[in-house]
This record gives C-alpha cells, sequence and structure tokens, in this order.
C-alpha cells in the first residue's frame, strides 16, 4: 500500500510534533525517516539497528520512547507483536494485516467490507471502538511453499 505523500513526510512530523509540544529532534527526524522506508513493520530493536548506522550513541530506549509517542501524537500505529516484540507502520491509513504464523512477516491491505464490520451490540454498550482493524493469520506465499 502507498502511504499519502502528505502523511510520510518530514513535515507532517514536525506539524504533528509541533502541534503536540514536542520537539523536532534530529534522532526524531532520522528514526521516522526510517521507519517511513521500511516495508516490513520493524520492531524498537530493528529501528534502532538501522538508525545507529547514522547516529551511534542513541539508545534503544530513546527509539522505543520515540515510537511509543509517535504512536500517540497519532503519526505512527503500533502492530501488536502476537507474542513477539510490538511493530510498527508508518501507514496511519484505514488498513488490514495478514501475518504469517511461521516467519511473522505482516502483509498490508485494504478491504472496505471490513470497516464496515458492525461492533456487537453487548460491546457498545461498554465500550467506545475508536477503529476497527482485521488481522488475518495464515502462511506467506513463501512458507506456504515449505508447507
Amino acid at each position: 500500500m502507498q502511504i499519502p505523500a502528505r502523511l510520510s513526510s518530514v513535515d507532517f512530523l514536525r506539524e504533528k510534533c509541533r502541534e503536540h509540544g514536542l520537539k523536532v529532534t534530529p534522532q526524531r527526524v532520522a528514526i521516522y525517516k526510517e521507519l517511513l522506508k521500511s516495508k516490513d513493520h520493524p520492531n524498537a530493536e530493528a529501528l534502532f539497528n538501522r538508525v545507529r548506522n547514522t547516529f551511534p550513541d542513541i539508545s534503544l530506549d530513546t527509539v522505543n520512547r520515540t515510537l511509543l509517542s509517535f504512536a500517540e501524537i497519532g503519526i505512527i500505529d503500533i502492530v501488536e507483536g502476537y507474542g513477539e516484540p510490538r511493530r510498527y507502520d508508518p501507514d496511519i491509513k484505514n488498513h488490514h494485516h495478514f501475518r504469517c504464523v511461521n516467519c511473522g512477516t505482516i502483509i498490508d491491505f485494504a478491504e472496505e467490507s471490513y470497516a464496515r464490520i458492525k461492533v456487537p451490540q453487548e460491546i457498545k454498550k461498554t465500550v467506545v471502538v475508536l477503529n476497527k482493524k482485521v488481522l488475518l493469520e495464515g502462511y506467506c506465499h513463501n512458507c506456504r511453499k515449505k508447507i
């Protein structure tokens, strides 16, 4: 899935950080740029290893806290790790995920009908639903060949 240009620019990062009182640091910009380049829904450690090439003194904790801050201000989404470390997605448009149960690959996909899934009445009585995301699990193309 292609991320709209406005949602994938450093200007968008700067705008959202300023809106929420966060400083726009070179480290934050580097983390965001690295995440935008990724296609694999990386976890904090993977991004840490990539950003460390530019900022050798950056800590894993800084990367972790930065990603959580980005998620809080709505410029990235957290993709739960399903028992592994949480992973991050720069695509904040409504979309869904397929997760390979063998290798852990996460693939984005769009399906309009999934966004129209009705929330059960018993749930609506007790919670406020902010969004609906569907997770499909199975074997990716590469792992399917091996089974």
